[in-house]
């Protein structure tokens, strides 16, 4: 835990586990805080039960005080973050939009934890959208609030490269992890004569990380290998990449471009199941052929298995005369 004398008045705003991994760091810093403010309880899973956030179970298990409006645009629902005069808000992927009220409350400001290398990827989803853009590398960057989305002045970033992570979760952690040490650096520096000073975003190379949604998940085989496996990483986890075939629902967990010896003729009709042998499962691209490793069928349990599993257990769904397409309705002309 942090020292027993404060050196900021800090509140914490965040939701998800990339925001739980920075609450963590910040209660074992010179900086714990002292109120924490999480999106409301969720209904979850097949039973509809309300879930906490990670950060609410975290904060709760640390003995923090939590609050959970359901929106700030009522004064009155920041009562409690008005009553704590904190010196410095930061926020890590909570989920609410802050007016300019609550933007003025803290002495030193708000400190955004966002993962880009701002200005690129301004917005929600700023990790699934550089990987499915192809970028070659990612980031964190602490930034100073303001109105504008994700416009504000950076203190520091890092960046981070996004080859040799083995799924998105692990480039999400480390990013967390970077965003930690990061926030934290800079705390340090803001209560230093003469104060750290943010420097003003680039105006060239603005990008927006518009929030996902069912569109982004739907395969279009007509696409580049690389683009599709892209798109199936970047989703794999939480939201995963979909298709159909026969009318039944699949989702792809993992996939990658098929190897040289393995790859046989294109047919011209991408989304086509090509001829592979029991244990693999390729299928045409627009300009080569993707070879799927595990994946998730909406029949029986549902649950995770291999393209083995797949072809031996559903031989009338997974075989080289059907085709994959975005929509539960169509069917091959």
């Amino acid at each position: 835990m942090g020292p027993s004398q404060n050196l900021l008045k800090v509140v914490f705003a965040g939701s998800p586990d990339f925001a739980a991994t920075i609450l963590s760091a910040l209660q074992d810093s010179a900086f714990p805080c002292g109120l924490v403010l999480s999106q409301p309880d969720r209904p979850r899973g097949r039973g509809r039960r309300l879930a906490q956030s990670p950060v609410k179970k975290l904060a709760l298990e640390l003995g923090l005080p939590v609050a959970q409006p359901t929106s700030l645009k009522d004064r009155a629902a920041a009562q409690e973050l008005e009553d704590f005069e904190p010196d410095v808000l930061v926020v890590a992927a909570y989920g609410l939009l802050l007016p300019q009220y609550i933007l003025d409350i803290p002495t030193l400001g708000c400190l955004n934890v966002h993962a880009s290398l701002l200005p690129r990827w301004r917005g929600a989803a700023p990790i699934e959208r550089a990987v499915m853009a192809g970028d070659t590398e990612t980031g964190i960057a602490i930034m100073r609030m303001e109105k504008g989305l994700d416009t504000g002045p950076v203190f520091a970033s890092k960046s981070v490269a996004i080859d040799g992570f083995e799924n998105i979760l692990q480039l999400e952690n480390q990013l967390a992890l970077n965003g930690a040490q990061l926030l934290i650096d800079v705390l340090n520096q803001l209560i230093q004569e003469p104060a750290l000073q943010p420097s003003e975003q680039l105006e060239n190379g603005v990008t927006y990380a518009h929030k996902l949604d069912t569109a982004d998940r739907i395969i279009d085989w007509r696409l580049g290998v690389k683009a599709i496996e892209r798109q199936i990483w970047a989703l794999n986890r939480r939201m995963p990449a979909i298709t159909y075939v026969e009318g039944v629902q699949v989702q792809i967990l993992d996939a990658c471009l098929a190897p040289m010896p393995v790859k046989p003729a294109l047919t011209g009709c991408p989304g086509r199941q090509l001829p592979a042998g029991k244990k693999s499962l390729l299928v045409e691209c627009g300009d080569g052929v993707l070879a799927i490793n595990e994946l998730k069928i909406n029949r029986g349990k549902g649950l995770p298995m291999d393209s083995a599993a797949a072809k031996n257990g559903y031989p009338d769904l997974f075989n080289e005369e059907r085709v994959f397409f975005p929509t539960s309705g169509q069917t091959p002309s």
